[in-house]
């Protein structure tokens, strides 16, 4: 069992769009900058995150994007199903086919378990994250270290309310 890059880089972007849009629209640049994520790459995630009305852009100088609702009321399960990540614990995608196109013997073990894990990463608000202390102490370093960086416009920097 597996969650790609293109799951953990999602709720990873989705975080720090949290962590830092409450003065505003956050731009893809400075996700880039603090999460080391390339901009294309955000890009591709966020047009996906768009159509799942999770997050809206708005254009112009100053622009960039923002949850398109409390982040309460965002889970974690929905930012992943958004950019078509999915956690399954099978060899087979859930499909049922694992050997020789039938059903191995464990089979229900690997689909419960990837029931467990929906449900776990359900029960989880994006809030809830942002209020976590280890979370805040992680986003803190971060913005220091790109503060710090000369090329870096730092009007455009927001420290973590906490």
């Amino acid at each position: 069992m597996r969650l790609t890059t293109k799951g953990r880089y999602a709720v990873t972007a989705m975080l720090d769009l949290a962590l830092h849009g409450s003065y505003g629209p956050v731009s893809l640049a400075d996700i880039s900058e603090r999460q080391s994520i390339s901009v294309s790459y955000l890009e591709q995630l966020f047009a996906r995150l768009r159509r799942a009305d999770l997050v809206g852009s708005v254009r112009g100088p100053g622009g960039g994007y923002q949850l398109s609702r409390p982040g309460v009321s965002i889970v974690i399960s929905e930012i992943i199903d958004a950019v078509d990540e999915s956690v399954d614990a099978t060899r087979c995608g859930g499909q049922g086919d694992c050997q020789e196109g039938l059903t191995c013997l464990t089979h229900e073990l690997w689909m419960d378990l990837s029931r467990q894990i929906h449900g776990f990463l359900s029960a989880i608000s994006l809030q809830q994250l942002v209020d976590s202390h280890e979370i805040k102490v992680v986003a803190e370093r971060q913005l220091a270290r790109q503060i710090s960086k000369p090329d870096v416009d730092s009007s455009r920097l927001t420290l973590i309310q906490g």
